[in-house]
């Protein structure tokens, strides 16, 4: 499975970015999808996942009602809508898929990686 994210960019703190990472090489359907990101000098951090078919998702307490993730299963992608960005955004944000659909935060779980996309947020 190979995984490529985009979307990024910089925006002005209250603003609002849309990601997307469309998937290819497998059955999109058969996996949950998350989004992380990695802030400089911190750890990678979950943000937000959804299941296979799109009626379960989980957030991260720190972008519950900010962010959004929904998926196209016909498009193949996953997307993550933030609004009312924040200075503490700002990090790579990685999309990950994990075949066994567990919805969970823990990085581990997830089997398939892309390569991340920056967000910047200027205050």
């Amino acid at each position: 499975v190979q995984l490529q994210a985009s979307g990024g960019g910089l925006v002005q703190a209250g603003g609002s970015l849309r990601l997307s990472c469309v998937s290819s090489g497998d059955t999109f359907s058969k996996y949950g999808m998350a989004w992380f990101r990695q802030a400089p000098g911190k750890e990678r951090e979950f943000v937000a996942a959804i299941s296979r078919s799109g009626g379960s998702t989980y957030y991260a307490r720190s972008v519950k009602g900010r962010f959004t993730i929904s998926r196209d299963n016909a498009k193949n992608t996953v997307y993550l809508q933030m609004n009312s960005l924040q200075s503490e955004d700002t990090a790579i944000y990685y999309c990950a898929a994990d075949r066994d659909d567990v919805l969970t935060s823990t990085a581990g779980q997830y089997d398939y990686w892309g390569q991340g996309t920056q967000v910047t947020v200027s205050s």
